[in-house]
């Protein structure tokens, strides 16, 4: 029979045995984590989240500012409106597309990690798995520099809304500025092409502006186009991450192209 203290003693060694193995289970598992293709996954979603869901609210604002104030001939802004339209739908399909190009990359960051080395100790890079990450590569930069001309584009109907903003806080300061009459200030929207130089009435002074000035569809849909806008800012920053993982992933997989893969980013 072992004494009572000697038997407490082995217990209290198992229990700690077990501790120590797990703890040891969670330090491998957190390190086979690609936090980088994690942290642009996060940042890809959450940028074009807001880039499709607020540019989607956002264009439909700019039609009823344009139909109610701007554009009173349906005609003249019926290009305009199949081209919106016609981004609406784009829209959609951007969103699907990079919900399943981030799971993609983000399982392919998963696939290069030590986790796979670990847990498959046969494993071995293969030229399809080499090529198939090149392809990935390429395709990243292809959509980094796409996303570059998405996110300038952007700007665009920012800039617009953003010199009407401008001209409505001129006219919120009127009071301390007596050079200027509010019909003295005005913002036409055929200077930026958007609707043909016949359109009447094309511009609005005023009284007229300040209606617009003091409507939500305006201030709601500026606020819209500066989220849209850093949505589509945050996308170019998780595909530059993206670029930096891929790329380093394809460097790991072809000069050890004979020997297990071992990465963490």
């Amino acid at each position: 029979m072992k004494p009572a203290m000697e038997t407490a003693a082995e217990e209290t060694t198992e229990q700690s045995q077990d501790k120590k193995g797990c703890f040891e289970c969670c330090i491998k598992c957190l390190g086979g984590v690609p936090y980088a293709s994690l942290l642009a996954t996060i940042l890809c979603f959450c940028g074009v989240a807001l880039f499709c869901g607020c540019g989607h609210v956002a264009l439909t604002g700019t039609v009823t500012i344009l139909e109610q104030h701007f554009s009173s001939n349906p005609e003249d802004h019926a290009l305009l409106t199949e081209v919106i339209q016609l981004m609406q739908y784009v829209i959609y399909g951007v969103a699907s597309f990079f919900f399943l190009y981030g799971i993609i990359l983000l399982a392919e960051g998963f696939y290069t990690t030590s986790a796979v080395k670990e847990l498959h100790s046969e494993f071995k890079t293969t030229a399809c798995g080499r090529c198939i990450s090149g392809m990935f590569v390429f395709l990243t930069y292809i959509l980094g520099v796409a996303w570059l001309g998405v996110f300038g584009f952007s700007a665009i109907p920012l800039f617009m809304f953003y010199n009407m903003w401008s001209s409505c806080e001129v006219i919120k300061g009127l009071p301390t500025n007596l050079t200027t009459t509010i019909d003295q200030i005005c913002v036409d929207v055929r200077q930026y092409g958007i609707i043909p130089w016949n359109a009447l009435p094309g511009r609005a002074c005023g009284p007229a502006l300040e209606n617009i000035c003091n409507s939500n569809e305006f201030y709601m849909s500026f606020h819209l186009f500066i989220v849209t806008c850093a949505g589509a800012g945050a996308t170019v920053i998780s595909l530059l991450i993206y670029m930096m993982a891929t790329t380093y992933n394809y460097a790991v997989l072809k000069f050890k192209s004979r020997e297990d893969c071992c990465t963490k980013f």
